[in-house]
């Protein structure tokens, strides 16, 4: 058996469809009993059934436009099976449609661009608008917005699409309106309608319907004879209502003007304006009339004329002219002064006292004007040139002629100086000091060097080298340890600097420039190596094996504080790393022994008792005071007997003692006798002063 319902789209989920049992005449427990299953033949379960009641029920949303498109009829198929017996029922639900989608334009705006001559019944198209709805709930009707020139037509087609076109009712005039704004909607048959809305934009495209039109009927104008070409004698205005290439106008002079007029007036086509291009004489006219013609660039083009009078005043119209008979451009910054730089001939071609013709230059420059005879000058140089100080002279050379008012000319002379290499590379710095630490990187930059030549190109380019410097030791040789960047004057290391071998070093920096012959200067680089704690103290004595220890004998009856023996240490390094301070870190018995922190002497602290042990280890440590510091251990034993190496060891302990101090402590009566001196002299000076 088949069963159809007829159901609105977009109904929500647990909607009423059908009663299954009522429509199958079947009991609702028979129903339920029977395994009741809904088998639909799309991909989605739009419905569902209660077993308990029989009740077919939307499940899912339902949308009549995306299941079925612009079909008039949509469908939907079930099939419903129940068991004991096996039964099956075809159900057949009509998705009926609902007015739930206006109609919509491809876009919000559209433009159109219509000529402005366009013909009376013109049709232009307008994208229609689409409504997926079918039936009345589609698009029914368009409505155009009121205006004076263009009505609405709707063509009908076959398959139901209705398509606007715009009608040219009134024609178009651009220089009324340029452009049209339109709006076009869209309605639909639903209850209540819904409609879309296009907004149309028409731009009217001129056509040439207007002539040019000048702002007066001729023009006038005076010049004086003789005015300078690019003169302006008047500026014409004409104006062309149209727009683009119809409105674009081009002024012209006429063919009715003379072949002679044409050679002394030009008109700029573009700005109207009419400017002197030849030569005015009073003597040969006395006013010129000139027909001019505005055309505009349209097809056919359109044009008006103009006449323009032009009135000539006689006057002092000839200025002086120079002629360079000979001129360089260029001289050398050592020209001795008198030196010639140009040969220069004047004229006028007026006559009497206005052809007369005095010429001068400014005399804030090194330039001076000698006349040779008549007519004829040479500019000599006056003075001594430096290029550094000025490089490029313009010298303006002012001809004026006696005429009433005076009429003169000025013509400029650019003079550039050659370079000369007449200035050597200076350093910045008379000197220079550079504090390097011991143990630096190989290729580390110890300073820079820098020089300047105040001359130009070739002249000024620099070359840096090293110089041993006088006085000094000739094993230190400078380019053993150091190089020198040829150009940027970069000072670097070769080798890393120990300050236990070299302290000081001292050279020569060399800078060259290009020139020819070569310019030179030096400067005096000082370096000062700075110590680094880079040496642990080394003990003199007592002298021990690397794995041995040095031994020493007391007597049991030995009294404190006995002086056992004396360590000694050296550092190589100086100053504050060089200060070494003696340490007892280990012994056999701590108590018993004693070392002085700063002479190292090992002493008994106490008497000797029977329970002590007859020999005993002692490890000294010798620190110095670097950052960090590093430090030397030496093992001593001493040994307890009763027979006579207490004397023998007294005698080595002394022989050790002044063995190995005299030169330490030569070093110190020498100081401590010389800052006593000094001290002593200068109180003494200080004294006589206040005296």
């Amino acid at each position: 058996a088949q069963i159809r319902y007829s159901i609105p789209e977009e109904l929500t989920r647990g909607a009423f469809v059908g009663n299954i049992a009522k429509d199958l005449g079947t009991d609702v427990a028979k129903l339920a009993a029977a395994n009741l299953q809904v088998l639909s033949d799309s991909d989605s379960q739009y419905f569902s059934v209660n077993v308990n009641t029989g009740v077919i029920m939307v499940s899912e949303r339902i949308d009549r436009e995306q299941l079925c498109g612009q079909n008039p009829r949509c469908f939907l198929h079930l099939k419903l099976a129940i068991e004991n017996p096996v039964e099956f029922y075809r159900i057949e639900v009509e998705i009926l449609d609902i007015n739930d989608n206006p109609p919509e334009f491809p876009s919000d705006e559209v433009s159109l661009r219509i000529y402005e001559l366009a013909s009376l019944g013109a049709r232009f198209p307008i994208q229609p608008a689409q409504d997926p709805d079918v039936g009345t709930n589609t698009l029914q009707t368009y409505h155009l917005s009121a205006n004076d020139n263009f009505n609405l037509n709707v063509k009908a087609r076959t398959d139901g699409g209705k398509f606007p076109e715009l009608v040219l009712e009134r024609a178009l005039d651009r220089e009324f309106r340029a452009f049209h704004y339109l709006v076009l909607t869209a309605e639909d048959g639903g209850s209540p309608p819904q409609s879309s809305k296009i907004h149309i934009t028409i731009q009217v495209l001129d056509a040439n319907d207007n002539h040019p039109v000048f702002d007066r009927p001729s023009y006038g104008a005076r010049l004086v004879e003789n005015s300078p070409l690019g003169t302006l004698v008047v500026k014409l205005n004409a104006t062309d209502v149209d727009e683009g290439p119809n409105g674009d106008i081009r002024y012209s002079l006429s063919s009715h003007n003379s072949a002679a007029l044409r050679q002394i007036f030009a008109i700029d086509e573009q700005t109207g304006e009419i400017r002197v291009q030849g030569n005015l004489d009073f003597e040969e006219a006395t006013v010129y009339e000139i027909e001019v013609e505005a055309k505009d660039m349209g097809s056919p083009t359109m044009e008006e004329h103009c006449s323009v009078v032009v009135e000539i005043t006689d006057v002092n119209d000839n200025a002086p002219e120079v002629i360079l008979t000979s001129f360089s451009s260029t001289l050398s910054e050592d020209a001795l002064p008198g030196t010639v730089v140009a040969v220069i001939h004047v004229r006028d071609r007026d006559s009497g006292e206005q052809g007369k013709v005095l010429c001068h230059v400014s005399p804030d420059l090194p330039f001076q004007l000698r006349k040779d005879y008549e007519h004829q000058y040479s500019l000599l140089t006056s003075t001594r040139l430096d290029r550094e100080r000025v490089a490029y002279y313009n010298v303006t050379v002012s001809a004026s002629d006696q005429g009433n008012p005076p009429l003169s000319r000025h013509t400029i002379l650019p003079i550039s100086l050659i370079d000369v290499n007449d200035n050597a590379p200076q350093f910045e710095q008379a000197s220079y000091e550079v504090l390097v630490a011991e143990n630096n990187p190989v290729g580390s930059v110890l300073v820079t060097v820098s020089a300047a030549d105040p001359d130009s190109e070739q002249n000024s380019r620099l070359s840096y080298s090293i110089l041993r410097a006088g006085g000094t030791d000739p094993g230190l040789d400078p380019t053993r340890y150091l190089s020198i960047h040829p150009t940027n004057g970069q000072v670097t290391a070769k080798f890393p600097f120990d300050y236990e071998q070299t302290t000081y070093l001292q050279f020569h920096v060399e800078v060259s420039d290009g020139g020819s012959p070569a310019l030179r200067n030096r400067t005096l680089v000082h370096v000062f190596v700075v110590d680094q704690n880079d040496n642990a103290p080394r003990v003199h004595f007592p002298r021990a094996g690397e794995d041995s220890a040095s031994q020493f004998r007391i007597s049991p009856s030995v009294v404190p504080p006995a002086l056992i023996t004396k360590v000694v240490a050296i550092d190589a390094d100086s100053g504050r790393n060089a200060w070494l301070s003696y340490h007892l870190v280990e012994a056999t018995d701590l108590g018993l022994f004693s070392v002085a922190l700063r002479s190292g002497e090992v002493r008994i602290t106490r008497a000797l008792q029977e329970t002590d042990a007859s020999a005993h280890e002692l490890l000294v440590v010798v620190r110095d005071a670097g950052e960090p510091p590093l430090s030397t251990a030496v093992t001593l034993v001493v040994l307890v007997e009763e027979k006579g190496p207490e004397a023998l060891q007294g005698s080595e302990a002394r022989a050790a003692d002044g063995g190995g101090l005299p030169t330490i402590t030569l070093y110190l009566i020498v100081s401590l006798v010389l800052i006593s001196t000094v001290s002593l002299v200068g109180l003494a000076a200080l004294g006589i002063r206040c005296l």
